[in-house]
């Protein structure tokens, strides 16, 4: 662990900043980072980066960070003491939980929950202790129809297919692009490399999205689709590949293949034509290369996920490798088998293997799904009176804000709550309505393995870093803030106890590294198993600080189901019923898109992933990012030229914006980058502040979700644009 005092020293690591798990190999000198490169000897990565691991270092040494807990008062923000902090977060929690009831404490997950191995095994420590079922997180403007469709098929929201990208000959990707989230629910570092290996092979990448994107620039073809149809066209593709199925293995494990056939029977190419945008003889001519192809995947991201009909396209894409036989065989999609295993691990250590529609939100009565309601539900939650009303909020390295639908109504909400408390190393959007800020270290102030992103991953690796550098004594770990707070409420719900006592006292002693290491030898290549000396642990890997190769993907089921008869679903109840809402969505006799009405989606850039990247440096340079684009027949029609401010207005709110004319989008289409809007008061994010551009999430709408299972649904929100007036 480097120190001022320590020299020169080598220190290798996973970049932690997206989903890509890419080695690198930092340089420090007398305490400070001279270099960070790619780790040319990690198994997985093989020296790749991009420019996000590089800033690391300003990540670290951002002056803005907060450093030690804050409290919000009247004159200002003032810095106390850790135990004041933490006795106050846990006494106010306490009194308004014996007052107004469990659910009046709400929580929400950000993403960067799932980077962080403290976070990852603590969390749920706290949310057993809270016990309420105002639980939200990122996965419900993401990946929820993903992990629904999981659970639903395969028994597990966690047992997700993923791309066989190195061994597949036909790639079709929808409302995905890999080239600039590197990879999603597909951990899979040097995508471009790993896109070039399949045309290299000879074979195809196809790509449907209503925007050319970086990766469709690269692919062997790209085909527009119209927002939020994705559905039809999943669902013809399907009907082409039912005249023929496949199943070959799979059939033998296998439950519902007459219903899905039944339901395709009147989603022929020809239907989906109209809507869609994709001519019948391509879609015809798609479905019949993806059959013939000696080895082919469906893969679809956030485009299919955060629209009206996420969850039916998830599953649509599932059924398509199912009744193609590529689903759990080399190229196609297959099942991760990590060495902490999420799935099949110790049950202490695992996740849930999800639920639906346990509960519902007390407003609206959106589904629960895996112990969380969705988050467009949360602002309302917090707004409407009556019994079960939030009225405090614990954030763990989110910002809702910037994040989630109609972000300006939840920056009202948030004002209102009788008390909020942010685990969040920065003053933002969200979290300068916090009474407290809890900060946690930087990224190399704590040990690293990704739990979550090697249960994603197209191939089996571990890999384990230590800290690089020691936290400062203000700062406390965020597994440690997690901890606290539970045995705080615990002493304050029941009385101190000799049970309690010795379990916080075993957790404190283990850490996030203890559980790792039991999670590791418990798991499939642990001291059951031949290799690494006495099988894989946390030692082992220690020892090799590159990471090890575990392997390709290998077929694994039926034994890895977790279905009761370790049979897939191919037709579970929820999605077939849900069938006839895409029906009435879109009759043969639809009529066409109004008048002046556009359809608004996101977009993603290779050095953004979360709204805080947007305060460091070298991330923030090159050409503004956050503008609109927009066709140039559009950009016409409303009198509008490059570099124009144009006013885009939906049912929510309105911002202003430059306008890019650009053919990368279709005709009817505009889209906007998620992420930014750092114009709010309060917040302490400079260099953001200077790229502040717009919220997307000001014109996304909280009632637009897909209304199966509560997603958000930011593809395709309608909208108006005008040219703004000048000021005179």
């Amino acid at each position: 662990m480097a120190s001022p005092s320590s020299g020169t020293q080598t220190h290798f690591r996973a970049c932690n900043l997206c989903e890509a798990m890419c080695g690198v190999r930092i340089e420090v000198e007398n305490g400070r980072i001279t270099s960070i490169r790619g780790d040319e000897e990690d198994p997985f990565s093989r020296g790749h980066i991009c420019p996000k691991a590089v800033a690391l270092k300003e990540l670290h040494e951002d002056p803005e960070r907060l450093r030690q807990p804050m409290r919000r008062t009247a004159q200002g923000w003032v810095p106390v003491s850790w135990e004041e902090a933490l006795d106050e977060t846990a006494r106010r929690l306490h009194e308004l939980q014996s007052t107004q009831g469990r659910d009046s404490v709400a929580v929400y997950l950000g993403n960067p929950t799932v980077h962080n191995v403290g976070a990852m095994l603590f969390v749920p420590q706290l949310l057993r202790t809270l016990r309420t079922r105002n639980s939200y997180s990122a996965t419900s403007v993401d990946q929820l129809p993903h992990l629904l469709a999981s659970h639903l098929m395969f028994g597990h929201q966690l047992l997700v297919p993923i791309p066989d990208l190195d061994r597949t000959g036909y790639l079709l990707a929808l409302g995905a692009n890999p080239l600039a989230s590197n990879g999603s629910m597909m951990t899979a570092p040097d995508v471009r490399a790993r896109l070039r290996g399949i045309q290299q092979r000879g074979g195809r990448v196809v790509v449907v999205d209503p925007r050319r994107t970086e990766t469709a620039r690269i692919a062997d073809e790209h085909l527009f689709i119209r927002p939020g149809t994705d559905a039809l066209f999943l669902f013809a593709v399907l009907h082409e590949l039912l005249q023929r199925p496949r199943l070959e293995r799979l059939a033998a494990f296998t439950e519902g293949l007459e219903t899905v056939r039944e339901l395709a029977r009147e989603f022929t190419p020809e239907r989906a034509a109209g809507p869609t945008g994709v001519p019948a003889e391509t879609i015809r001519r798609i479905a019949r290369e993806f059959a013939e192809a000696p080895s082919a995947v469906c893969y679809g991201r956030v485009g299919t996920s955060t629209q009206a009909f996420g969850g039916l396209c998830q599953w649509l894409i599932h059924v398509i490798n199912v009744v193609s036989g590529n689903l759990d065989r080399e190229g196609g999609a297959m099942f991760t088998r990590p060495a902490f295993d999420l799935v099949g691990g110790p049950k202490a250590l695992s996740s849930s293997r999800g639920g639906f529609g346990r509960w519902k939100s007390r407003v609206r009565g959106l589904p629960e799904f895996a112990g969380e309601l969705p988050v467009a539900a949360l602002a309302e939650e917090i707004l409407t009176e009556g019994q079960g009303q939030i009225r405090a909020l614990v954030t763990f390295a989110g910002n809702p804000v910037l994040s989630t639908p109609n972000g300006g109504q939840l920056d009202k909400a948030l004002a209102s709550l009788d008390f909020m408390v942010s685990i969040d190393p920065y003053l933002n959007e969200t979290t300068r309505h916090a009474h407290l800020i809890l900060p946690p270290p930087s990224p190399l102030e704590r040990a690293h393995y990704d739990v979550a992103f090697h249960a994603l991953a197209i191939r089996d690796t571990a890999r384990y870093a230590p800290a690089l550098f020691e936290p400062p004594p203000s700062v406390m770990h965020d597994w440690r803030i997690l901890l606290e707070l539970k045995h705080r409420l615990g002493v304050l719900r029941h009385g101190s106890s000799v049970k309690g006592t010795l379990s916080y006292q075993a957790l404190k002693r283990l850490g996030p590294e203890g559980l790792l290491d039991v999670g590791l030898r418990a798991g499939p290549y642990g001291i059951r198993t031949r290799g690494f000396r006495k099988g894989l642990s946390l030692s082992a890997l220690k020892r090799a600080p590159h990471g090890v190769d575990l392997g390709p993907l290998k077929p694994s089921l039926p034994q890895r189901l977790f279905t009761p008869d370790k049979r897939i679903q191919l037709a579970p109840t929820v999605f077939v019923e849900d069938v006839k809402r895409l029906r009435e969505a879109f009759p043969e006799d639809a009529a066409p898109l109004g008048s002046g009405e556009l359809l608004l989606i996101g977009r993603r850039h290779l050095r953004d992933n979360n709204s805080w990247m947007h305060n460091v440096p070298m991330l923030m340079t090159g050409k503004p990012r956050c503008t609109l684009m927009m066709h140039p027949e559009d950009a016409k029609a409303l009198g509008l030229g490059e570099g124009d401010e144009a006013v885009v207005a939906s049912r929510v709110g309105q911002v202003s914006v430059p306008v890019n004319v650009t053919d990368e989008v279709m005709r009817g289409v505009v889209s906007l980058p998620h992420g930014y809007g750092h114009r709010r008061h309060g917040v302490k994010l400079s260099v953001a502040e200077k790229h502040a551009g717009v919220s997307l999430n000001d014109l996304t709408d909280d009632q637009h979700l897909d209304a199966l299972c509560g997603n958000a649904a930011f593809s395709g929100v309608p909208v108006r644009v005008t040219r703004a007036v000048p000021h005179s």
